[in-house]
């Protein structure tokens, strides 16, 4: 058998899941299923081949698929557990007095933006590489990644101030 180095990525691993999932018992059964799905689906490496991509397409796949048997189980009106589905929930709107901290405003993106945008920014990887884990075109990456920054701005900088000026006034022209 040949060396398979697994465990040098566990900490990424956890750290993209629990950045993805926003919730530690939730990340790591997620690092969980993908060590053990790597492990059963080690011959579908290809010797030589990044390690850490293929690691990372699992966990994308196994998330991805995770979110949408929660969402097809509600549809069909089966009982959900919340804390399963928490992280699915749309957030709130925030008061003008609330700040948001990074993790909320990140479970607040879509979940394709916000894989993206974790996948750049927080693991470092190539576009060409979240595109090839995430299985889309490199430019679907770079717009995804553009709208998540955009969007993460603005939840970040909360809700525009309200001016503080009297109502404009109307003149009649003649």
């Amino acid at each position: 058998m040949t060396h398979f180095p697994l465990t040098d990525h566990i900490p990424s691993l956890r750290r993209y899941a629990r950045a993805l999932t926003g919730d530690a018992w939730t990340a790591d059964d997620l690092v969980q299923d993908t060590l053990e799905r790597a492990c059963s689906k080690w011959r579908l490496w290809v010797a030589g081949s990044d390690l850490r991509a293929w690691l990372f397409t699992l966990m994308h796949n196994i998330f991805v698929n995770q979110v949408r048997r929660s969402l097809r189980q509600a549809a069909a009106g089966t009982m959900v557990n919340v804390d399963e589905v928490e992280n699915e929930l749309a957030a709130p709107e925030a008061g003008t007095a609330q700040s948001l901290d990074l993790q909320r405003c990140l479970l607040r993106l879509p979940e394709d933006q916000r894989a993206v945008l974790l996948l750049v920014s927080l693991e470092d990887l190539s576009y060409e590489e979240v595109a090839r884990i995430t299985g889309v075109p490199v430019g679907t990456v770079m717009s995804r990644l553009s709208r998540a920054r955009s969007r993460l701005r603005e939840l970040m900088d909360g809700p525009a101030p309200v001016a503080a000026t009297a109502p404009a006034q109307l003149r009649r022209l003649k």
